[in-house]
């Protein structure tokens, strides 16, 4: 899968070797193919923060010859090669051509605009490669993310509940 880019991000595919290397500790380099050539990209110790008790699962839904995370991306500030976050899809694109999405930054990299950049690049890579209709959920005790939503023109569609996040607010960019 190839990177997709963004003024100052990075969105590369999440590796194998990403999820084992941080399962054996925090805070790392380790280098990932970018559209520059091999470059060393660093892995701050908060990396990938809320998504980190995940990876386990993910590393063992890869198939034997499998390197990546079909549709999971690592953001990375262009500038610094820092990891900032993680994003992608949440399962297959259903019957009505709807692909859900779901994504998180470092405490750090919040605030600045990244998600925004970072969902924005992710929902067009999603749109052009077929997907009619992304979803996302944010927790309505997360204005922030809602607010990312809203900035690319998601709209309001429903609520939910999750017994990890608690009410939900449901989103849907056509």
């Amino acid at each position: 899968m190839p990177a997709l880019l963004s003024p100052r991000l990075l969105l590369l595919p999440l590796t194998r070797a990403v999820m084992a290397r941080r399962l054996e500790g925090a805070g790392f380099v380790c280098p990932l193919p970018t559209p520059d050539g091999m470059q060393d990209v660093y892995f701050p110790p908060e990396w990938p923060g809320d998504a980190l008790p995940l990876l386990p699962a993910l590393l063992a839904d890869l198939n034997a010859g499998q390197g990546e995370m079909d549709g999971t991306f690592i953001a990375v500030h262009r500038g610094n090669l820092t990891a900032l976050g993680q994003l992608g899809v949440l399962g297959g694109v259903n019957g009505q051509g709807e692909q859900q999405i779901g994504y998180g930054l470092t405490p750090e990299a919040r605030g600045r605009g990244y998600a925004t950049e970072a969902v924005g690049a992710l929902v067009a890579h999603l749109h052009a490669a077929g997907v009619v209709t992304v979803t996302a959920q944010t927790a309505t005790s997360n204005p922030a993310s809602s607010r990312v939503v809203q900035k690319l023109g998601f709209r309001l569609v429903g609520s939910g509940h999750s017994d990890q996040d608690g009410p939900l607010s449901l989103w849907a960019h056509t």
